[in-house]
C-alpha cells in the first residue's frame, strides 16, 4: 500500500503579511482549478462521455458499448494523472497536445482504426470530457477579490495546467469572471506545463512586467508553489482545495502564505501599498568562487593512434556483427570503421562550418548507423537494426580504442593544488563519449579531484557552443570572470570560454594545435588566449591569481 506524502497543515496567516506580501504587485497571477473555481465530479458525466465517445466512433463506423468505453476511459485517466504527477517532479515540463492524449492515453487499448478516430477530433473531445467529468464553482472571495484588484488597478492574469483552455475560457466567460482578466495561460496552448517557470514568466510579460514584480497564487505544492520559486514571483500565496493536501511526493519549497481559501487574499491585497517595503535596493550579492575548467584530450591527456588496438575492436564489431547473421571479417570491419572515422570528421566540419551559437554534437546512433551503415548496406536492412541497437555499446569500445591516452605530466600536482585552494574542477570536453573519458579518469585514479563532467555525446553540443562551459560553470556554481579555461584548441576552447564569460583563458602546448600554430596567434584576436603555457603545472600558479577559492 502507497501512502501519498501529506502537505503540512496551513499555518495562520501573521497579521503582519510576510515582507514578499507587503508590496502591491505589478499583477496578480491565479490558477484555475483550486483558486478562481473548485472543482467537483458531475454524477453520471463518465457514463455520458463513454456514450459520446461511442457515438463518435460509430460516425466512422467503429462499434463499441459505452460499458467498453467506459473502461477505456478510466485506464486513460488514471494513466493521465500518473503521468502529470511524473511531469511535476521535472525541471521544465512540456505539456501533452491533444492528439497525443486521446490517440495514445485514451485510445491505446482500441484500433488503429478507431485511434486514429479519436486523434481527429482530439480537441473537441478533451473539451468535452472536461466539460462532462467535473462541475465547476466559484470559490468564496474571488469576485471580491478580482474586484478589488481592478479597483487598484492590478491586472489579473490566469496561469494554468489544463488540457482544455478552450473549456476554462468558456467556464471564465459562463460565471462572468472572463472581464476581470486580462490574460489567460493555458497549457495546452502555450506547450509548457506547471512547474515549469516560463508558464508563469510568460504570463508577466503579457501583463508589461516581470515575475519577480508579480503575485502567483496556486492551490498545490508539487506544481504552483514550486513554479512560483523557480520564476522568482515576488509574492507566493496557496489557497488550500482539495489537491493540497495530496502531492505525490514531499516538496521542500513553501509560500509566503497559507490560506484556507482566497477569501484571505483580499485583506491581502487590500492592505498593500505602491512602493512599500523592501523596494529598497539590495545588498550587494556575495561574491562566488571561480572555477578551473580543463579540456580532456590535448589538457588532461595526450593520445596516439595504437593500430594494434583498434584492430582488436575491428575484430569484436566483425564478430558481433558475424554472429546476428551479416558475416564480416576484421579486414572489412578495419574499412568500415576508417570510412565512419573520416565521414565523422567532415560531419565535425560540417556543423561547425560557420556556425554561431549552437554547435551541435553527434549522437550514437547517428555514428553507427548514418555514417558507418552506408559501408555496411550490402547486408541488407537489417543491419542497420542491428547498429541502432549496438550504438552505444559500440561508441564506447570505439572510443577507448580509437587512440591510447597517457594522462600529461603535472595534471595532477595541479588538480591538487586546486582541491588545497578550495578551488571545484570541471572537465570540459568534447568526445564521442563522455562514459569513456570518464572510465579513462578514474583508472588514472584522478576521478575524486574532479568536481564536474561535461562531455558533448551527452550535453548535445560541442565547443565553440559556450553552452558546454556555461554547464560546467553552472554545476559549480561559479562566476565566470573569476574562472579559468585551460584548453589546447584555439577556435574551440578559447572561442567557446570567452562565449561562456570566463575571465582567463589558458593553451596549453604540447597537445593538438603545433607549437608554431600557437606562436602566430595574433596578439587581442578572438581566439588568442590570454596565456600560452608549457604543461599542467604551469597552471598552478594562475590560480591564486585569477580564481579566488
Amino acid at each position: 500500500m502507497t501512502i501519498a506524502p501529506a502537505s503540512p497543515a496551513p499555518t495562520p496567516t501573521p497579521a503582519a503579511p510576510a515582507p514578499a506580501l507587503r508590496r502591491r504587485p505589478d499583477a496578480l497571477l491565479l490558477d484555475f482549478g483550486g483558486v478562481l473555481v473548485t472543482t467537483s465530479r458531475r454524477p453520471g458525466g463518465s457514463d455520458e462521455m463513454a456514450r459520446h465517445v461511442a457515438a463518435v466512433l460509430a460516425r466512422a463506423g467503429h462499434h463499441r458499448t459505452p460499458a467498453e468505453l467506459a473502461v477505456v476511459l478510466r485506464g486513460g485517466k488514471r494513466a493521465l494523472k500518473d503521468w502529470k504527477n511524473a511531469a511535476s517532479r521535472r525541471l521544465e515540463p512540456t505539456e501533452l497536445d491533444h492528439r497525443t492524449i486521446w490517440r495514445e492515453f485514451y485510445g491505446s487499448p482500441l484500433t488503429p482504426a478507431e485511434r486514429e478516430v479519436l486523434a481527429g477530433s482530439a480537441g473537441a473531445l478533451q473539451h468535452v470530457i472536461t466539460r462532462t467529468l467535473t462541475d465547476h464553482a466559484v470559490r468564496p472571495g474571488v469576485r471580491d477579490l478580482l474586484a478589488l484588484a481592478r479597483d487598484l488597478g492590478v491586472p489579473v492574469g490566469v496561469v494554468s495546467n489544463a488540457h482544455s483552455g478552450r473549456a476554462h475560457r468558456e467556464i471564465l466567460d459562463e460565471t462572468g469572471l472572463a472581464p476581470f482578466v486580462a490574460v489567460q495561460v493555458y497549457s495546452d496552448e502555450v506547450g509548457v506545463r506547471k512547474p515549469h517557470p516560463g508558464i508563469v514568466e510568460l504570463a508577466a510579460r503579457a501583463l508589461g512586467t516581470t515575475a519577480g514584480r508579480c503575485w502567483y497564487v496556486g492551490d498545490t505544492f508539487d506544481r504552483d508553489v514550486v513554479a512560483g520559486r523557480r520564476a522568482g514571483v515576488g509574492g507566493l500565496v496557496l489557497t488550500r482545495d482539495h489537491h493540497t493536501d495530496h502531492p505525490p511526493f514531499d516538496v521542500a519549497e513553501r509560500p509566503d502564505a497559507d490560506l484556507p481559501d482566497p477569501r484571505g487574499l483580499v485583506d491581502l491585497l487590500r492592505s498593500t501599498a505602491r512602493g512599500a517595503a523592501d523596494d529598497a535596493p539590495a545588498g550587494p550579492t556575495p561574491a562566488r568562487p571561480g572555477a578551473l575548467l580543463l579540456d580532456h584530450g590535448g589538457v588532461i591527456a595526450v593520445s596516439r593512434p595504437d593500430e594494434a588496438v583498434r584492430r582488436t575492436f575491428a575484430a569484436s564489431f566483425a564478430a558481433g556483427l558475424s554472429a546476428a547473421g551479416y558475416p564480416t571479417s576484421t579486414a572489412e570491419a578495419v574499412d568500415v570503421l576508417e570510412h565512419a572515422r573520416a565521414a565523422h570528421k567532415a560531419w565535425k566540419a560540417d556543423h561547425e562550418q560557420g556556425a554561431h551559437d549552437v554547435v551541435a554534437e553527434i549522437d550514437a546512433t547517428t555514428f553507427w548507423v548514418d555514417l558507418a551503415g552506408p559501408a555496411l548496406d550490402h547486408h541488407g536492412p537489417g543491419v542497420r537494426a542491428w547498429l541502432r541497437a549496438e550504438a552505444h555499446a559500440l561508441m564506447v569500445g570505439y572510443a577507448r580504442t580509437k587512440s591510447v591516452p597517457t594522462v600529461r605530466p603535472g595534471v595532477r600536482e595541479l588538480l591538487v593544488a586546486a582541491r588545497e585552494r578550495g578551488v571545484p574542477v570541471a572537465v570540459v570536453s568534447n568526445t564521442v563519449c563522455g562514459r569513456a573519458v570518464r572510465d579513462e579518469l578514474v583508472e588514472a585514479g584522478l576521478d575524486d579531484l574532479v568536481g564536474a563532467h561535461v562531455y558533448s555525446d551527452e550535453l548535445g553540443r560541442r565547443k565553440p557552443d559556450a553552452s558546454t562551459a556555461r554547464t560546467a560553470l553552472a554545476a559549480l556554481d561559479a562566476d565566470p570572470t573569476a574562472s579559468v579555461f585551460v584548453g589546447d584548441k584555439p577556435r574551440r576552447d578559447v572561442a567557446a570560454a570567452r562565449a561562456a564569460g570566463i575571465g582567463t583563458t589558458v593553451l596549453l602546448r604540447g597537445g593538438s594545435t603545433p607549437d608554431a600554430a600557437l606562436d602566430a596567434l595574433p596578439p587581442g584576436g578572438p581566439t588568442t588566449p590570454d596565456h600560452v603555457l608549457p604543461g599542467p603545472a604551469d597552471v598552478v600558479g594562475l590560480l591564486g591569481a585569477h580564481v579566488t577559492g
